[in-house]
């Protein structure tokens, strides 16, 4: 009999509350079965909760971890998700080394801010 999760399970194990499961399931990324009020969640919900996790970590939104979901084709070696997803992280890495490039510039700035201070102040101070 294959395995099964409860959402506390599942929430427990990942560290994550109940209500943020039930988020997604209402955004239509888990689709557990019910026996009346109760969710019942198998290892296909568990793997697609694990990845909608790792997504976000790697800054990837609800609806774009949606978009990969839904290309999943094992019958064509999951060709177009493959693609899709490298397109992605293209697209993360751009904005990655934008946002860096940003920050190295305002540390510059604050850098310079800081020694104009210092130099003022030192003025101020001297006699």
């Amino acid at each position: 009999m294959a395995k099964t999760y409860s959402i506390s399970d599942l929430a427990q194990e990942f560290d994550i509350t109940t209500r943020t499961i039930r988020f997604y399931e209402s955004e239509g990324l888990l689709s557990p079965r019910r026996e009346g009020q109760k969710r019942i969640y198998g290892e296909r919900e568990r793997v697609l909760l694990k990845l909608i996790l790792r997504g976000k970590r790697l800054g990837f939104s609800l609806s774009e971890s949606k978009e990969l979901f839904e290309l999943y084709d094992p019958a064509t070696g999951n060709r177009t998700q493959l693609k899709r997803l490298l397109e992605k992280i293209e697209e993360k890495r751009a904005i990655l080394t934008q946002q860096l490039t940003d920050i190295k510039l305002m540390q510059s700035e604050l850098d310079d801010a800081e020694q104009r201070c210092r130099e003022a102040l030192q003025e101020l101070d001297t006699p």
